[in-house]
């Protein structure tokens, strides 16, 4: 490795440490690497993430919201997002990143939410009936209301009493390997908004703390988890972090802790909550396969009396190359529904779990048709977040409704804004105002890209 390479590499690892000025430094100075050709930046292709998770929430991988903002550009994307569970921490830096480096963006955040006619259905949480992952895209700052600020306390209060009860429950299980919630676990992400993988991640390295010989440790999760441990990548790698969270969080486990109709906010909660803030809720789909999701337009049908206007897929679940079985049925079934009711498909891939990929494949046989549905709803979160960011005129606006209240002409118009905005640029906030119809809208943003184009030759 050169000296020019291990200068990069630790500036990129710097992008992920815990100080925002040091990673802000840090991505001023690979920007300017970019600038001088020491680092080539590629033209941007076909593929999108809108789904990252960052270290505000769970990244298997470390990445801050700039680390997955400079990755995200250097692999060439087209756009990049992030959603992170129960906060909006991640939002400012990711969005502000974004801009410098030049990437198409939109940030969101993800929780479980309550949906009543579903209480006996599990829906996208696994042997959970009634509770299912849903989603807020769009949100263009962590500054919230008073009221907006209640709302996500609640939800992280919500996150921070299951997952005590949980280590109050597994470490009676794992003794002499217990943990100290506030010491052990909350320290693993920047702002303490731990997750079940925190949980997993914190007993991998309590118990490597106590077991320093290999076979010990070995033996040490091998009666723990009635499995042979020697298989499961010690000391901390992922399959064992699977296996702790199989065997002692999920239903069955020591751990579970089973959620009641009062543990979650409700879809219609979130979705105002989502409004609200100027974002998109935004519906979570997993796989079609649970009794809750082959009543799909059941559930769609519901979430649309409280605002529902998009939905989002992570397609590399939805499919085994080469084959054609029920899940791909199911994924070519839901993005015709979605198509029918206009709603732009958001999609990407988590990356809360090591060993996830940092983008779906997109190119294979089965997701290379819906690769411009794919794109066009990365244009429609991009535009979205840029004209909501500048004038309040952002997809769920009041704005948007009033002018633009056929869907169709709505994907329409924020699709085509998303092609004409400079992703360096955003909006230009001074020409635009909800008083303009949406042709005018448009033509301000058409005018200052060419003037952008202009001033860079």
């Amino acid at each position: 490795m050169t000296r020019h390479d291990e200068t990069v590499d630790v500036l990129e690892q710097t992008l992920d440490c815990y100080d925002p000025a040091e990673r802000a430094a840090a991505l001023k100075a690979l920007l300017r690497k970019a600038a001088e050709g020491e680092i080539a930046l590629p033209t941007p292709g076909a593929f999108v993430n809108l789904h990252a998770h960052t270290f505000y929430s769970y990244n298997a991988y470390g990445y801050s919201p700039a680390g997955f903002a400079w990755r995200a550009r250097k692999a060439g994307l087209a756009a990049g997002g992030i959603v992170d569970f129960d906060v909006l921490d991640g939002v400012d830096e990711f969005l502000a990143s974004a801009r410098q480096v030049g990437l198409p963006a939109c940030a969101g955040i993800e929780t479980r939410v309550f949906v009543p006619p579903f209480a006996t259905r599990v829906i996208n949480s696994p042997g959970e009936p009634g509770i299912a992952y849903h989603m807020g895209v769009g949100f263009v700052s962590s500054n919230v209301t008073a009221e907006q600020s209640d709302f996500l306390a609640r939800l992280q209060r919500i996150a921070s009493d299951r997952n005590r009860s949980i280590v109050a429950r597994v470490n009676p299980a794992l003794a002499p390997v217990e943990l100290d919630y506030d010491r052990d676990v909350r320290r693993l992400t920047p702002r303490g908004n731990a997750t079940e993988r925190h949980l997993c991640l914190a007993y991998a390295r309590k118990a490597r703390e106590r077991f320093a010989d290999l076979e010990e440790l070995a033996a040490f999760w091998s009666e723990k988890l009635g499995t042979d441990a020697r298989s499961l990548d010690l000391p901390e790698g992922p399959r064992l972090q699977g296996e702790i969270r199989a065997k002692l969080m999920k239903r069955g486990g020591v751990g579970y802790v089973a959620p009641d109709q009062g543990a979650f906010p409700t879809m219609e909660e979130l979705n105002r909550f989502a409004l609200s803030a100027g974002a998109i809720p935004t519906l979570a789909w997993l796989d079609g396969m649970s009794d809750g999701e082959k009543c799909m337009e059941e559930l769609l049908d519901y979430a649309a009396q409280s605002g529902l206007a998009a939905v989002n897929i992570i397609p590399d679940r939805n499919y085994t190359p080469g084959k054609i079985d029920a899940k791909l049925q199911n994924l070519r079934s839901f993005i015709a529904l979605a198509r029918e009711r206009q709603l732009p498909i958001f999609v990407g891939t988590e990356m809360n779990s090591p060993g996830n990929k940092f983008v779906d494949a997109f190119d294979t046989a089965e997701l290379a048709p819906y690769v411009p549905e794919f794109l066009r709803g990365a244009r429609i979160a991009f535009a979205h977040t840029a004209l909501q960011a500048a004038a309040g005129m952002g997809y769920s606006s009041e704005w948007a409704r009033a002018r633009l209240p056929d869907p169709k002409d709505r994907n329409a118009f924020f699709e085509e804004v998303g092609k004409r905005l400079d992703p360096r640029r955003g909006a230009p906030a001074g020409a635009l105002s909800p008083a303009m119809d949406p042709e005018a809208a448009l033509k301000a943003c058409a005018t200052d890209a060419a003037a952008a184009s202009n001033a860079t030759r």
